[in-house]
């Protein structure tokens, strides 16, 4: 049986509105580049990835003047209105190059901070346990679930409780059938371990960085800044 290949995809195409301003999150720079770029390159960094998809909105040029999207192993496709549209659109890049059984990580564009060494640990235990993965933190506050009015309605047991991470592997085929089923159900999937859940897939928790944030709002970019130009701090 020939070896279980893996590849990348990273969906770009959304405009990043809680960012405020008109540059997509993705394309803002940090620490000398943008945390596209940044994002990318972890993945292009690890050689046992065979070729990044990076899904992009139609209209968006910006990649053309930006050097890592030269690289032979980038693949450019184009996006969709929500996340899994674009991952989806990733996968079917990926037809003809890839196989059903390959290995494929997710990753969001706007995470720029990961750690080669947390991807090459979450390929390790997934490969390991033959069991799709993700990266993630457990949940070290105290956690309360609010009624409408913002009242406390109750205090969660964190004890059993991860904040997801991403990149997030799964086998090329299983994750496709699944987010094309979520989408046709109109489940919410906000990333792909929903829609291998809702699949009645098993979903592995990788413990990873905490450095590995998400940039959402403006004053995550400092602190982005800090863990890229600290790398022993991630």
């Amino acid at each position: 049986m020939p070896a279980r290949r893996c590849w990348g995809v990273i969906p770009a195409a959304g405009i990043g509105s809680r960012m405020g301003g008109d540059t997509p999150k993705q394309y803002l720079q940090v620490a000398g580049a943008t945390v596209l770029e940044h994002s990318l390159g972890a993945l292009l960094e690890c050689a046992e990835i065979a070729a990044v998809v990076v899904a992009l909105h139609p209209e968006d040029s910006r990649p053309a003047h930006m050097a890592c999207f030269e690289d032979e192993r980038v693949i450019i496709a184009p996006g969709g209105a929500e996340r899994s549209d674009s991952v989806l659109a990733g996968l079917e890049a990926l037809a003809g190059r890839a196989g059903d059984s390959d290995w494929v990580l997710v990753h969001d564009a706007a995470r720029p901070c990961i750690r080669g060494e947390d991807i090459r640990r979450l390929m390790a235990e997934v490969n390991a346990r033959n069991c799709g993965g993700i990266l993630a933190q457990p949940v070290n506050d105290t956690v309360k679930r609010a009624r409408d009015d913002r009242t406390v309605e109750a205090t969660l047991d964190r004890s059993r409780l991860w904040r997801a991470q991403t990149p997030q592997m799964f086998p090329l085929g299983l994750l496709r059938d699944a987010l094309a089923q979520a989408r046709e159900r109109g489940g919410a999937v906000t990333d792909e371990a929903s829609a291998m859940e809702m699949a009645g897939h098993p979903v592995l928790l990788v413990p990873g960085s905490p450095g590995n944030l998400k940039i959402t709002l403006p004053a995550d970019l400092p602190l982005a800044a800090w863990y890229l130009g600290h790398p022993e701090g991630v």
